[in-house]
């Protein structure tokens, strides 16, 4: 049977399953590159094109409503990462990913539009270094540090947001440093691993600037300075991921993540008091604790060719009023790929898609739906090169 699932195979979850992870995770903070035989490189890439439109509740009476199309920006991800086998015992390995993102921008003009305008952009970087020690046959622990780079720039248009449209925030590149922590249970004789991470919180403290129609909010507000600091964690998240061979050359796999996303709140100084007078932690963030699953079924059908086929699933949240930044709610995928080894090669290579929950971006307070967001997908392509040595 197979004895184990490659890193490269598991690229093919990791970078296609982009297009479904949970929040605004884009890589799952996967570490199991620790867990690879032997030494080990890898180099993956992968490009996520969303296919998201949607349309404006009736803006007044006798006015079209607006088609949104291509709110959901294509974007691509890079990832890397090395492992050594430092004594039978000891191994450390060194991942590079893009843990969290968002690309999204409106169409259509502000004026007669709840929403046109309005853009979000969040890009990051980290790198993890962890080590894994094995305590028998069967048990082994792991742990590192994580450091993570993030920043971003959102601009709020349209009728939907009042006075608020125009409204612009960059919050520079900040770095943090987090942790991980966890174990795993093995059985090599029938492929079985269950391996558990717990993913620390990261506190971001962003250099940030904001506008209203491109005027400084101190020439606004004179009681408030020309820049602020805004603090944000990213989510604790846990991962479980299992693996186990269930026939000649045939292995199942899942992968099950949950992320506490309530508890990131982007709230700058100006947007916060511009609600409600009050200085009590409004959010541009709209996001529900969640996790997602996937699993499936790789097959060996020769010493170098394999194959893999899942599907995945992400959890609707309490309801379809969501956030203009993330106007969709939920998702289900199917996913194929393959893997060749020759030599000391292994390339991988995959293809997912995605069908995205429908949902009601809203604003206001209380919550009023402005838009409707259905019939929505994604297709996520990815590949990863990795050497033995």
């Amino acid at each position: 049977m197979i004895r184990t699932m490659t890193t490269g195979a598991a690229a093919l979850l990791a970078t296609t399953g982009l297009a479904h992870a949970v929040g605004l995770d884009r890589s799952n903070q996967d570490v199991g590159l620790i867990f690879e035989d032997g030494n080990y490189v890898e180099l993956t890439f992968a490009q996520v094109n969303p296919d998201v439109s949607g349309t404006d509740n009736e803006l007044a009476p006798g006015l079209p409503r607006y088609e949104y199309e291509g709110v959901g920006l294509d974007y691509t991800q890079l990832g890397f990462g090395a492992k050594v086998d430092i004594t039978p015992q000891i191994s450390m390995a060194v991942i590079y990913d893009q843990p969290f993102g968002v690309d999204v921008s409106y169409p259509g003009d502000p004026a007669v539009t709840y929403f046109g305008g309005t853009e979000a952009r969040l890009d990051s970087d980290a790198l993890t270094v962890v080590g894994r020690y094995r305590i028998n046959d069967s048990f082994s622990v792991h742990g590192g540090l994580r450091y993570e780079k993030l920043s971003a720039n959102v601009t709020l248009a349209g009728q939907g947001y009042g006075a608020l449209s125009g409204y612009n925030v960059d919050l520079a590149e900040d770095s943090g440093t987090g942790y991980l922590i966890g174990a795993a249970y093995e059985r090599p004789d029938i492929a079985l691993r269950v391996a558990v991470t717990y993913h620390s919180a990261i506190e971001h403290e962003f250099d940030t600037v904001e506008t209203v129609g491109g005027i400084p909010v101190n020439l606004i507000n004179p009681a408030l300075g020309a820049s602020s600091t805004t603090t944000v964690e990213t989510p604790e998240a846990i991962n479980i991921d299992l693996q186990t061979g269930i026939a000649a050359d045939t292995l199942a796999f899942a992968n099950i993540r949950y992320a506490w996303y309530d508890d990131v709140i982007v709230s700058p100084v100006f947007f916060d008091t511009a609600q409600d007078g009050e200085r009590d932690n409004d959010s541009l963030t709209e996001i529900e604790d969640n996790y997602g699953i996937t699993v499936g079924i790789g097959r060996r059908f020769s010493d170098a060719f394999s194959g893999t086929v899942s599907v995945g699933y992400e959890a609707e949240g309490s309801d379809d009023l969501v956030s203009p930044l993330a106007p969709t709610n939920g998702n289900y995928s199917v996913g194929i790929g393959a893997q060749y080894t020759v030599g000391a090669a292994v390339i991988s290579a995959g293809l997912r898609h995605t069908w995205l929950g429908d949902a009601r971006p809203e604003t206001g307070t209380p919550d009023v739906d402005r838009a409707s967001f259905t019939d929505n997908t994604a297709v996520a392509a990815g590949m990863s090169i990795g050497f033995r040595f």
